[in-house]
């Protein structure tokens, strides 16, 4: 299948103001992508790539004053088959993983394991390990959180949430990602696009996505708390510990976020290809 993906997001600035975004494709994804990634900015700025420290694309900018309009359409081919399943994964002792995964063992600015341990111990101790532990993890933070757009909190930590028991995906994220790592699961949060492909209305509003891998019987897994069932047509773009590492724009300086609007749906015929829209000046 094809999926049309995209964003228009507009900054308003005071003065210019440096910016690191995270916008593009993750790498893995380059051979899908119909033709070369590219962000188009309104008014034209010079920008610059760079590879971050977990191999996610990022954009160096300097946002003028004003209004600038970040924009970019693609098309990106897909298998159209769901999250892969492997429910005999087994766990690794911690002194047998892999040295690069031990980072993602330790707490991160969301992710406080050391608030959390007790709690995750409590709570899955004397349960089964492996896969059937991360998917009633999955299923601890879907029951426990009810989710709310109006409940979005920049600040919220998965102790926070779990306390709070509201939030975005991002919560969701940060709460399974934490009790993961607390019982001994590397665990890495992600961020992409995900449609509603292969699922029924009504559809919510489209934003960038959270969900999270987990390291298992030497692979990396997805797991997605928030919808807690294999969804169709993610699309990779950042990888890290927590929503810190992988955040869309990392400004350093005030401004506004004036608008914010993200699409990705399924190309279903040789017309809607045609039709699928430039990216769109502010």
């Amino acid at each position: 299948m094809q999926i049309t993906a995209g964003y228009d997001i507009v900054y308003e600035c005071p003065r210019p103001t440096p910016m690191i975004l995270l916008l593009s494709p993750h790498p893995t994804r380059d051979k899908d992508l119909s033709a070369p990634h590219e962000i188009v900015f309104d008014p034209p700025i010079a920008s610059e790539q760079y590879a971050d420290s977990f191999g996610n694309v990022c954009t160096r900018i300097l946002a003028p004053e004003g209004r600038l309009t970040i924009s970019c359409r693609m098309e990106v081919a897909d298998t159209g088959l769901p999250d892969t399943l492997s429910h005999h994964a087994g766990q690794h002792p911690v002194q047998e993983l892999p040295a690069d995964t031990l980072v993602y063992l330790l707490g991160s600015r969301y992710c406080d394991t050391d608030r959390m341990s007790n709690r995750a111990w409590e709570l899955f101790g004397n349960g089964p390990r492996g896969w059937a532990l991360v998917q009633a993890i999955c299923d601890y933070a879907q029951n426990h959180i009810v989710f709310n757009y109006q409940d979005a909190d920049s600040t919220r930590t998965a102790s926070d949430g779990e306390r709070d028991r509201r939030g975005v995906c991002r919560d969701y994220a940060h709460l399974a990602v934490t009790l993961c790592r607390c019982m001994n699961i590397p665990a890495r949060y992600c961020t992409g696009f995900l449609g509603d492909m292969g699922t029924a209305p009504p559809y919510g509003v489209m934003d960038f996505a959270a969900w999270f891998e987990v390291y298992l019987d030497g692979a990396w897994h997805t797991f997605d708390a928030r919808n807690n069932t294999p969804r169709i047509g993610r699309i990779l773009i950042a990888r890290g510990r927590d929503a810190t590492d992988v955040a869309i724009a990392t400004t350093f300086g005030p401004c506004y976020l004036a608008g914010f609007t993200v699409i990705t749906d399924e190309v279903t015929t040789e017309v809607a290809k045609a039709d699928m829209p430039a990216a769109l000046p502010g």
